[in-house]
């Protein structure tokens, strides 16, 4: 359990963060606001209270034995970037490159860049493939590591991400965990008149994971489901109800938000709700 002191400053840094997500977005005059801002609590929360991840990357001892990161939904980069800006890894000035000629802080993100950025992605659906061949990976090199996988609901709809489970109940890769960031939302509207996704913790449950589903806006919530996955014997999902464009009035549960950058009177707008 989180004392109220970690929750209020987890709280700080996490509107922060929205508020980066919007500026960048901004700037860029393009880029995914909505399932970047619905992702906000949880990447907050991972990495300033759960990710064992060396301060100084590559250079420290430590290296080979981090919690590995793979954000599978890639189109939601700003809130991994304004994350990463928070923990040091990237100048929060350099946020406002996002998107820009010869930036680093591309739209998907890339390895080759970025301190904390553990494989390139935007192809949705190959995350959780990614996630568990680094899985197997640290098993076979005797590693006591954990990969999290961070997916978009709407990228469930992708075959190879069900593969991708089955591989990983098989396998019993108990060191993989995923999150589901279930905001029902995605860029042609409702997941459930797109493609229906059913009861996704029955499914999941079916291919040998252990599951739990929580509130993905509550640090408690978060961090506890976290911990328990952490010690299952099987891979473990959370499924993370989120609210899609979370912070902002005008875009919450909007899918028309999914993929569109805020102009002037609509940042200040978002910008002083986030006061």
């Amino acid at each position: 359990m989180l004392s109220n002191v970690e929750i209020e400053e987890l709280k700080k840094t996490a509107l922060n963060v929205r508020k980066n997500i919007l500026k960048m977005i901004h700037s860029a005059k393009s880029g995914h606001p909505g399932g970047s801002l619905s992702g906000a609590d949880i990447l907050t929360l991972l990495y300033k209270k759960v990710l064992n991840i060396p301060t100084d990357w590559d250079k420290s001892e430590n290296f080979n034995t981090r919690d590995r990161f793979i954000l599978s939904k890639g189109h939601a980069s700003p809130v991994l970037y304004a994350v990463l800006a928070e923990i040091g890894f990237i100048e929060e000035a350099e946020l406002m490159t996002f998107r820009k000629l010869n930036s680093r802080l591309q739209g998907h993100p890339s390895r080759n860049y970025i301190h904390g950025v553990e494989a390139s992605t935007g192809s949705l659906g190959q995350g959780l493939s990614l996630g568990c061949g680094i899985a197997m990976g640290l098993k076979l090199d005797s590693i006591n590591a954990k990969t999290f996988v961070y997916l978009g609901d709407g990228e469930l709809q992708e075959g190879s991400c069900w593969e991708a489970f089955m591989q990983a109940g098989h396998r019993k890769l108990n060191n993989l965990i995923a999150i589901i960031d279930r905001n029902k939302l995605q860029i042609d509207g409702c997941t459930e008149d797109v493609m229906s996704l059913g009861d996704v913790a029955s499914k999941i449950n079916q291919f040998g994971w252990n599951t739990c589903e929580i509130n993905g806006h509550d640090f408690n919530e978060i961090y506890e489901a976290c911990e328990t996955a952490k010690k299952s014997d099987k891979p473990f999902a959370i499924i993370a109800n989120t609210i899609k464009g979370k912070g902002v009035s005008f875009m919450e549960n909007q899918a028309g938000w999914h993929g569109k950058a805020p102009n002037d009177e609509q940042l200040n707008q978002a910008l002083e709700e986030l006061k």
